[in-house]
């Protein structure tokens, strides 16, 4: 039975339980996934500091402003003033710099004029001006990164300031990649008329690597049993085998009717989407085994919407909910069929903001190159009905994070 989109996903997510951890250095954190929640090892800032370069003083001393002071020393970063501010005494002071005992604000040097030690301060300011309290940005033991997050350059910076120098990761997902088909070779061979390149291999190992999974690729099993399942003793030991082309009904379309007789324990056969139907998704003697059909925009759409999930499973990252964005058509569209359909498309954005999309003329899961000059997918509801130009219409980006194509 054919089944949606969104239950081919939920499908998949609940069969797959997150990896085991594994404990790693900062250097090799980034784009891995915590398998633990992070707290801080200290307060930042550890204790009050000056957000200007300027003087502190005590607010109090500037309440008949214009009032001049006399300086008492300096502080700056990692060089902190050791005495006390008292009435009518200042301390040159710099960003980053800790704020001196005794004193509670710090006024700008745009509003000071200095003459040796005197120190004209020429407006009033209150406690607390330009300062920044301990612990303003957190505190020690505050949970600042949650199980689940992936490290990017921005979380590794904060980690390095919590003061964490290791952490908890999951392991990453070793995925088995098996194209199938008489027709194709390998890029750089000798192509006969009747030939293809194996360009889906190359665009499912790209995706698993930019999520965060280890790629393996298996080769070209041939239309024969044989060949089949001698390539695919190459998935025993990994974490998921995603198999390309083979998954239809054709008679040279071996995967499911193949592996089924030895041992495919199928989840679901047939999802509602354009392009995408024959997708299939099961466990192959334990092994968990996504089937994607052979055309290669079906490739790139279903690496969107099941590899992804897939291995977000597998690396305990939440469930998301891809980031659509709303747009308006430039070119009129028929109604849509029983199945969730994927549009390759163009986009731009107008002065005031609006986004345009402009649907390719051709709708092929044949047309690689017209996929990658895309970029975003104009997604059509089953049975939707005929939109006109103008009309506002779902669209996903392909230079997204979310769809990492």
């Amino acid at each position: 039975m054919i089944i949606s989109v969104e239950e081919a996903v939920a499908k998949i997510r609940a069969s797959l339980l997150p990896l085991p951890a594994e404990k790693i250095v900062l250097a090799d954190g980034l784009n891995r996934v915590l398998a633990e929640d992070l707290a801080a090892g200290r307060d930042q800032p550890p204790l009050a500091i000056s957000a200007m370069d300027g003087y502190a003083v005590r607010a109090i001393d500037t309440a008949d402003a214009p009032v001049t002071l006399s300086s008492i020393g300096e502080s700056r970063a990692g060089l902190a003033f050791t005495g006390r501010v008292s009435a009518n005494e200042t301390v040159r002071i710099f960003t980053g710099a800790p704020i001196p005992s005794g004193a509670d604000a710090v006024i700008m040097q745009e509003l000071t004029e200095r003459d040796g030690n005197r120190i004209l301060i020429k407006e009033e300011i209150a406690e607390g001006h330009f300062v920044r309290p301990a612990g303003l940005d957190f505190r020690t033991g505050d949970i600042l990164l949650q199980a689940g997050a992936l490290l990017t350059p921005r979380s590794l910076g904060l980690v390095a300031a919590m003061n964490r120098t290791s952490f908890s990761v999951r392991r990453r997902p070793n995925v088995a990649i098996l194209s199938s088909g008489d027709e194709l070779i390998e890029p750089g061979g000798t192509l006969k008329p009747t030939q293809n390149v194996n360009a889906n291999a190359h665009t499912l190992c790209s995706l698993v690597r930019i999520l965060g999974g280890k790629p393996i690729l298996l080769g070209i099993a041939q239309d024969t049993r044989k060949s089949l399942l001698a390539l695919i003793q190459g998935a025993s030991e990994v974490d998921l085998l995603v198999t390309s082309g083979g998954a239809s009904v054709g008679d040279h379309d071996l995967v499911r009717s193949v592996l089924c007789k030895e041992g495919l324990e199928l989840d679901f056969w047939g999802v509602a989407a354009r392009p995408g139907k024959p997708t299939l998704f099961g466990r192959f003697r334990g092994t968990p085994l996504l089937g994607l059909p052979g055309n290669p925009v079906s490739t790139v759409v279903g690496g969107i919407l099941f590899l992804r999930p897939a291995l977000e499973a597998l690396l305990g990252i939440p469930a998301s909910i891809d980031p659509t964005e709303r747009a308006r058509l430039t070119a009129s569209l028929e109604k849509n069929g029983p199945r969730k359909a994927y549009l390759s498309a163009k986009s731009m954005r107008e002065a005031d903001g609006t986004c345009l999309v402009t649907p390719f003329l051709q709708q092929d899961s044949s047309m690689l190159a017209q996929v990658v000059s895309a970029d975003c997918l104009v997604i059509r509801p089953p049975e939707a009905p005929a939109a006109i130009i103008g009309e506002s219409v779902e669209i996903l980006r392909l230079n997204c994070p979310s769809s990492c194509l």
